[in-house]
């Protein structure tokens, strides 16, 4: 079984043949069809986020159910699934209070290890490590069945697994988490695969204006793609004072950062009206920390709140955005701006860092 594993932090993943031990009790196994390509590996790839290595990368994806484990009802061999990078235990407070995404009952072994906190591969009979638990650049991820959902199959698998990470953690910052209202404003910051469907959330909600912020001037014309009304170059452009001038001087109802930073988080608060929420979506390197004007803070009544994973609920909200992808009410087609091979999986880290892709995804045989 193949998979694409790190092991030294700024190199290359490495496509290697690893052991995989089928599942036990409460685990599956997929075989993978499609996966994204996301900052978050980067994060680890470039030592942003320590992790223990080796370790197979991969959390945004979906495949085919393959073989269940002892006591798993929620799939059977044969469902087309979306894998969730978090797992729920289904009953600590969070999950009661239907905020799985805070799991805390799941913390007795490590994130990359199965709840019993050993691991499902190896490589020359040492342990490989699982992001997430998934690790889903693999042909086969064996994993927690919690981690699964079961979605409907005439869904293209593409699709499927940009649902499980960015599209999920964009519109859901929008809908579950800020519950923007029809008619306030909004200015996204950073305009890759989670902020373009921050976007997408904030057209769906009804708000206006949308002001798109980034770097890049191409990536500022795809955000228009998806529903940006106006956009701010942020490398000619002070953002705060260019967003107040597009708000008849007051600064916009709700912000989101989908880069993860300090500048853009700081950017984010300073572009808010009175009485306006500031939404931390990316996340930045474990060092980052970003300075507040407390006076301001006081002074204008901001909000300022951070969301995991769009504050959604997977069971229900996987669902929920397939089909509001077959309903053309999301774009995921132009989303999907570049699919790779296996083989290519660095070659699509490349071009996500160089901003030449909206979304990447590799597609398994």
């Amino acid at each position: 079984m193949r998979a694409a594993v790190l092991r030294e932090v700024g190199k290359p993943l490495e496509i290697l043949d690893l052991e995989q031990e089928g599942p036990k009790a409460g685990e599956v196994r997929v075989k993978v069809k499609a996966a994204g390509v996301c900052m978050s590996d980067w994060h680890i790839m470039n030592g942003d986020w320590p992790l223990p290595l080796p370790m197979v990368l991969g959390h945004e994806a979906a495949g085919v159910v393959e073989e269940t484990g002892p006591g798993v009802e929620s799939v059977k061999p044969g469902d087309p699934v979306i894998f969730s990078f978090r797992p729920h235990c289904g009953h600590c407070r969070y999950c009661a209070e239907g905020r799985s995404v805070l799991c805390i009952g799941r913390n007795d072994s490590p994130r990359w290890r199965m709840h019993d906190a050993s691991a499902r591969l190896s490589l020359g009979g040492e342990p490989v490590n699982q992001m997430a638990r998934i690790g889903t650049f693999s042909e086969k991820v064996v994993c927690p069945a919690e981690q699964v959902v079961k979605v409907r199959d005439d869904l293209p698998f593409t699709h499927a697994a940009i649902i499980g990470c960015s599209v999920a953690t964009g519109v859901g910052a929008v809908i579950r988490h800020a519950r923007v209202a029809a008619g306030t404003s909004v200015l996204v910051i950073g305009c890759g695969g989670v902020g373009l469907n921050v976007v997408q959330g904030a057209r769906l909600a009804g708000a206006r204006p949308i002001i798109a912020c980034d770097l890049l001037d191409k990536k500022l014309d795809i955000a228009r793609r998806f529903g940006a009304t106006h956009a701010v170059n942020a490398r000619r452009e002070e953002v705060a004072s260019r967003v107040r001038e597009l708000t008849e001087g007051l600064g916009v109802d709700t912000a989101f950062d989908a880069i993860g930073g300090e500048a853009s988080a700081v950017s984010a608060i300073e572009s808010l009206a009175p009485g306006g929420h500031a939404v931390l979506v990316g996340i930045p390197a474990f060092s980052a920390r970003a300075p507040l004007n407390p006076s301001q803070m006081v002074y204008s009544e901001k909000t300022v709140s951070g969301t995991y994973y769009g504050s959604i609920r997977p069971e229900i909200d996987f669902p929920l955005l397939c089909d509001l992808d077959l309903e053309k009410r999301i774009n995921l087609d132009d989303l999907i701006s570049r699919t790779y091979r296996f083989e290519e999986i660095n070659e699509g880290f490349r071009l996500m860092l160089e901003g030449e892709v909206a979304r990447g995804v590799i597609v398994f045989d």
